[in-house]
């Protein structure tokens, strides 16, 4: 017998031991495929590429440690039991027992997934590291219309959309946004929570469709898990900044569907403020959010019952002045009265500040209701609800979109939808010149790719350049200090007159020099022509000499970079040899696509040329 002889069906080894595959996993569980699959993505499992495929290559495979996390968990007895739940309802609509299958659909079997949320995320910082697609997913449901009929239910759209709403309120409240683009597929943000950068994705405000190339189940399932993720981080991070959530809003507004700036109004006034722990970094305070609710609660109507029942009754029956955000805080502290905001921070608060914008009906209205107060400034738009109408002589900017006005006020600058964009991602207020109504707006460039690596610097990113370094250079003469100014000036101007006379005395010492060899030469005997004959041949002779040694330096360059490589390559490993030839792939390929950026602008600029001709 064999010293590692096994008999069949003994014990199992090696790669068979630690992988199974899709179908043995689910008659292991003893579940449908669907509910295997909600569960693999409620519980955070994915499959796995062993190296050795046992069962073939056309096999999904899982690791036998994550079907057995799975198998201990007590969310697959509750999806048991909804299963069972099913078969006796509709075992009574067959019986007609209507009396017993109302009962049963009144009282289904529920489950809460605060618990996954707790396991998967054990600090809140790596709860913020994996948002990008939660907040994606949930912006995208956001916009989806929610109609009764449909295969995505109506709650579950208006669940995405407050959600996304109290997201964007924080944001904006605590000025933490970054970077914004516009592009095909909708606007890309980029915000930075607690130093963690979180990048996500909102669709274009159009009509949605939704259509039968998407597998809508397994979306929900992820939807599912990241609402309540989401709404984990809203509560965390507004009692970071001791405002109670869920927020309560003017019921006024939300039915006027502006919902953001009722929440951006809420936080704005920090009312029912936290005096709970806020500083934990887990998120187990989220499991326990009833019992510091209620303890949250008691607290606030021992201390402050009588001011907080005012302010939220003076929120509900309309009374605080909707035309000046800044008139609220009279009446509560400030939320967030240390100022412990980094420099990036108070730049991006500052941007807009002492500007007021107006939007015009056909601009995205929710996308800039978001952008302009993250960065400091003042919005209204053009309906029912807005803080301030279109005739408001304090507006400095009126965002339009449209190539004609029916009524134009001197006082305001009218500029285009991606001026706003543009400013906030070179963090200085752009000329309105080139963005004017009826102009075609310069390049709108993306501030997630880095022009240096790339090797191709646009033209208009060139500009934004030069406009940063003389908005951060520039210094103004301080009132009171022209003497200085004058001092100043009359030294620069002596700088300069030095300058050229030592130019003048210069061009006069050479002048002189070629008077006195031609008249060297004119004692020798020696006439115009003969020098000029002399002097040609000697360029020919020269200029010749030059190219062939030009040429052959070049060549000897050319060989000795040619030889230099192919000795390193050859003491290479075949590894890094082919490490070695992707690399120099890519920058053949960097390199042509910067040539074709070239020849695309040149293009561009000489049929632009032609036009204006």
């Amino acid at each position: 017998m064999p010293k590692h002889y096994r008999p069949a069906g003994k014990k199992k080894e090696g790669n068979a031991a630690k992988y199974i595959t899709r179908t043995k996993a689910v008659n292991y569980l003893q579940v449908s495929l669907a509910i295997f699959r909600k569960l693999c993505i409620l519980k955070g499992v994915f499959p796995r590429q062993p190296k050795k495929k046992v069962e073939g290559n056309h096999k999904t495979y899982y690791h036998m440690k994550d079907i057995a996390f799975i198998a201990h968990d007590p969310l697959i007895e509750k999806f048991r039991q909804i299963k069972v739940h099913r078969k006796k309802v509709k075992k009574a609509i067959a019986k007609k027992n209507r009396d017993l299958a109302d009962r049963l659909l009144n009282r289904p079997p529920t489950y809460k997934l605060d618990r996954l949320v707790l396991e998967r995320y054990p600090a809140f910082v790596d709860a913020l590291r994996d948002l990008d697609d939660c907040l994606t997913l949930v912006h995208l449901f956001a916009a989806l219309p929610a109609v009764d009929g449909e295969r995505v239910e109506v709650k579950r759209i208006h669940s995405c959309r407050r959600l996304s709403h109290e997201w964007q309120a924080y944001i904006s409240r605590t000025h933490s946004l970054r970077k914004t683009f516009i592009s095909v597929k909708g606007i890309y943000y980029q915000a930075e929570v607690q130093g963690q950068k979180i990048t996500w994705l909102t669709p274009h405000a159009l009509q949605q469709v939704l259509t039968d190339d998407v597998d809508f189940n397994v979306m929900l399932s992820f939807l599912e898990f990241y609402e309540t993720l989401l709404g984990f981080v809203n509560f965390k991070l507004y009692h970071s900044i001791n405002v109670n959530y869920p927020p309560i809003l003017d019921p006024r507004l939300e039915a006027l569907a502006a919902e953001l700036y009722a929440l951006c109004r809420y936080i704005s006034t920090g009312s029912g403020r936290v005096t709970g722990n806020s500083e934990s970094d887990g998120v187990k305070e989220k499991e326990s959010g009833g019992a510091i609710k209620e303890k949250e609660d008691e607290n606030n109507k021992a201390s402050s019952k009588a001011d907080e029942s005012e302010l939220r009754l003076a929120q509900l029956q309309h009374q605080l002045p909707a035309n000046e955000p800044g008139a609220l805080m009279h009446l509560v502290e400030e939320s967030t009265a240390i100022d412990t905001d980094d420099d990036e921070t108070k730049e991006c608060k500052s941007l807009f500040k002492n500007l007021k914008f107006y939007l015009s009906r056909e601009v995205p209205r929710e996308s800039l209701l978001f952008i302009i107060p993250a960065f400091g400034g003042t919005v209204s738009w053009e309906g029912e609800g807005a803080p301030f109408n279109e005739v408001y002589e304090d507006i400095t900017h009126q965002i339009v979109d449209r190539p004609t006005q029916s009524h134009v006020f001197l006082s305001r600058e009218y500029v285009q939808p991606q001026w706003v964009f543009d400013c906030v991602n070179a963090r200085i207020i752009l000329p309105t010149e080139g963005y004017l109504v009826g102009r075609i707006p310069p390049p709108h460039l993306s501030p997630f790719v880095d022009n240096d690596a790339e090797g191709y610097i646009p033209e208009y990113a060139e500009t934004i350049k030069r406009l940063q370094a003389a908005a951060r250079n520039e210094i103004l003469p301080l009132p009171g200090d022209e003497d200085l100014d004058n001092s100043l000036v009359t030294a620069m101007m002596d700088r300069t007159e030095s300058n050229e006379a030592a130019e003048k005395k210069m061009k006069l010492e050479m002048l002189e020099k070629q008077y006195h060899d031609e008249l060297k030469m004119e004692i020798d005997g020696i006439t115009f022509s003969n020098l000029s004959n002399k002097k040609a041949d000697k360029s020919l002779d020269t200029t010749d000499k030059d190219d062939t040694k030009s040429d052959h330096e070049d060549d000897e360059k050319k060989q000795a970079e040619k030889d230099s490589a192919d000795i390193s390559t050859a003491l290479m490993s075949r590894k890094q040899r082919v490490l070695y030839k992707a690399i120099e792939i890519g920058k053949e390929r960097k390199r042509d696509k910067v040539e074709l950026l070239k020849k695309r602008k040149k293009d561009a600029d000489s049929s632009a040329s032609a036009k204006r001709r």
